[in-house]
């Protein structure tokens, strides 16, 4: 009893359950591409005499979406299960949440037991097995690996000589990693709404280097070390010039290597600069710009116009999150600023 699952076709979230052996062959696929090669995926029960048994509730269910770099999808077994990636040396990322449940990796060369507690972090290859419990339930969030080493490239100021490794397992518990299981999440949650973070294109833009760096610096990996070192001399003009930049382009999906470019210094250099200068990071100060920009222009707001037309224009796509930046950074909401404008 397998389920062939093939990631060339895969696309929007598409949710499928599988009831009984007679509907394991259903095919999951739609026609939107999947960014990586062709790979195929066979879930077996491992326990046989289950295949003979037809069930009044899902035994399987699968959900995934690709949006930008990433994909993402939501998995359910109600019964132990192994699943098997067939193919090419994968060239996405897994980072794989454990929801419910337990689930063991085994690979050549790799190993790892995924908890609540404990994530897995690897890139799919030929004959990988992923072991799960009854009752379990994960997601995987997958990363372009080139997008990681690119990032990985700026942030060492240096051509990287080894593929990038992370460690199989990593602990969500504390730290930048229990961060970054809340982006995931967060992510996840986003892929969902229609009119979210996703479907912007300069709230996505920030939210992807985002979620690479914190990648990068909260699971380990064979680079690990060499992030650690002191940061370099600081520049005052990079600062200058990143912030003349961000101003210009704080309405387009510029990502931190554009900031780095127009800087004239890697991204590392300007992430050292902007900490000692600033006292955050490139990407906040580029937040605070836009936060900034809404402010004005909805001092001068026409007729017709809406906060919420003016704050998506410049990445904001939660009224909320937006109203509390607003109170934090000027003492008033975006309505008391349209009130007093209107006045």
């Amino acid at each position: 009893m397998q389920l062939h699952l093939d990631e060339s076709r895969l696309g929007a979230f598409k949710l499928v359950k599988a009831n009984s052996a007679d509907s394991f062959a259903e095919r999951l696929c739609t026609v939107a591409p999947f960014p990586d090669r062709t790979r195929t995926y066979k879930y077996r029960l491992l326990d046989p005499t289950s295949s003979r048994t037809r069930f009044d509730h899902p035994i399987l269910s699968l959900a995934i979406r690709s949006v930008g770099p990433f994909v993402g999808s939501y998995a359910g077994s109600s019964l132990a299960t192994e699943v098997v990636h067939d193919g090419e040396y994968s060239e996405l990322i897994n980072f794989f949440t454990v929801l419910r449940g337990e689930v063991a990796l085994n690979a050549a060369g790799l190993s790892g037991v995924g908890t609540a507690d404990r994530g897995l972090v690897f890139r799919p290859r030929h004959e990988a097995r992923l072991l799960t419990s009854d009752q379990s339930a994960r997601t995987n969030f997958f990363i372009k690996a080139k997008d990681l080493e690119k990032a990985l490239e700026h942030m060492l100021d240096a051509r990287l000589h080894r593929p990038l490794e992370f460690h199989t397992e990593i602990d969500w518990s504390c730290g930048l990693a229990a961060s970054l299981k809340w982006q995931l999440a967060f992510m996840m949650q986003e892929m969902e709404r229609a009119d979210g973070l996703t479907s912007n294109a300069v709230a996505l833009a920030s939210m992807t280097d985002l979620l690479v760096t914190l990648a990068l610096r909260a699971a380990p990996h064979n680079y690990t070390d060499q992030l650690t070192v002191g940061p370099v001399a600081a520049v005052p003009a990079y600062v200058r010039r990143a912030e003349e930049f961000m101003r210009a382009h704080c309405a387009e999906p510029i990502r931190i290597t554009d900031i780095a470019a127009a800087a004239g210094c890697s991204v590392r250099t300007l992430s050292d600069v902007f900490s000692r200068f600033r006292g955050r990071t490139a990407l906040a100060v580029l937040q605070g710009v836009r936060l900034e920009k809404v402010h004005a222009e909805l001092g001068r707001i026409e007729a017709g116009a809406t906060v919420g037309t003016v704050a998506r224009r410049y990445g904001f796509t939660n009224a909320s999150r937006l109203k509390a930046a607003f109170e934090r950074r000027f003492g008033e909401t975006p309505s008391d600023v349209v009130r007093r404008a209107s006045r």
